[in-house]
């Protein structure tokens, strides 16, 4: 059996990085794919930063209507909140004792925040543990990631091939998947998207919230001239991965050859194009957010599908570690 998981902090409503770089991927691949895919809303994770606290119900409801909204069928998908499965902590402890601590200290996740001169709680150090547990509890083979989580992937790795060889083969052993010809969302900064760095683009959020951060796109005051220049272009390259190739061409005709389209009226262009582009998934999203109810029953549904599934392993893993009679 070929398991498929992916996931998502609970840390508010989802960007256009987030919906095109792992919401339509793995959308399309639970359309496709004979087995459930397992879809965790990762809470636990949330909580590394104490200000989510008070917003990580409200956050769960947003990303869980993000996913529903963008056609995620639950009929062929596992969709459940992180903290529903008591099992994933239990397994948590079983891992933090297999990891050296050395080896825990040269994570990225820790080491960035460390050089940030932070606080840094104990939550976030050990964040590649409990996301090991996240993966192994579901005997997971495939696990789709962002290129900056594959080293926790290949944490995950070898502490399941530490326990597999010290105690007994109970893991599977998972594989890191990206998308293919995958690349980084741009924010409106033209570093990677990311809520950290305060450069998104929400596509569920109000029309004059994301004109306001799409006419916030960094550009110069120089009109571009060439090929050369158009592909360094933040806003052509957020446009040009929502659009078909006509549109693309039409675009780049417009920024190029037009004297009197200038950033102003190509962040418009971008802007009118977002709206239109997600309208059906902005509509939908607000329905789910005005019938919680609705979300709530697809989240209790898919974490009593999932501990069924989790209740087994723990069995074999309690089993393995004679903590049964």
């Amino acid at each position: 059996m070929s398991r498929i998981l992916t996931g998502i902090k609970s840390t508010g409503i989802p960007h256009i990085g987030n919906v095109l770089g792992v919401m339509l991927p793995i959308i399309d691949i639970v359309n496709n794919s004979l087995e459930k895919v397992f879809i965790l809303i990762a809470d636990l994770h949330s909580l590394t930063k104490i200000n989510n606290i008070k917003n990580i119900k409200d956050n769960t409801y947003k990303i869980a209507a993000a996913w529903l909204a963008c056609g995620l069928n639950i009929d062929k998908a596992i969709l459940y909140r992180q903290s529903d499965i008591t099992q994933i902590t239990e397994l948590f402890w079983y891992l933090n004792c297999f990891l050296p601590y050395q080896r825990l200290k040269l994570s990225h996740s820790f080491k960035n925040m460390k050089n940030s001169k932070k606080n840094i709680n104990i939550g976030l150090f050990t964040y590649p543990i409990l996301m090991a547990a996240d993966i192994l509890l579901f005997e997971t083979k495939r696990v789709f990631v962002g290129k900056d989580q594959l080293q926790h992937i290949e944490i995950t790795r070898k502490i399941a091939k530490k326990i597999n060889n010290k105690i007994k083969k109970i893991f599977v052993i998972p594989e890191a998947k990206m998308k293919k010809n995958s690349m980084s969302i741009p924010g409106i900064d033209g570093s990677k998207m990311s809520k950290s760095k305060n450069n998104t683009i929400n596509i569920f959020s109000s029309k004059k919230e994301i004109k306001k951060q799409i006419m916030n796109i960094h550009t110069n005051n120089n009109k571009i001239s060439s090929y050369e220049e158009l592909n360094n272009d933040i806003i052509y390259n957020i446009y040009k991965l929502l659009a078909n190739k006509a549109e693309i061409f039409h675009f780049e005709k417009q920024i190029l050859f037009e004297k009197e389209f200038g950033y102003e009226k190509a962040k418009i262009e971008l802007y009118k194009y977002i709206i239109f582009r997600f309208s059906n998934e902005r509509k939908k999203y607000k329905f789910y957010l005005k019938n919680k109810k609705i979300i709530s029953s697809i989240l209790n549904k898919g974490a009593e599908e999932a501990k069924k599934i989790a209740n087994i392993t723990m069995i074999k893993i309690k089993d393995a570690f004679n903590f049964k009679n």
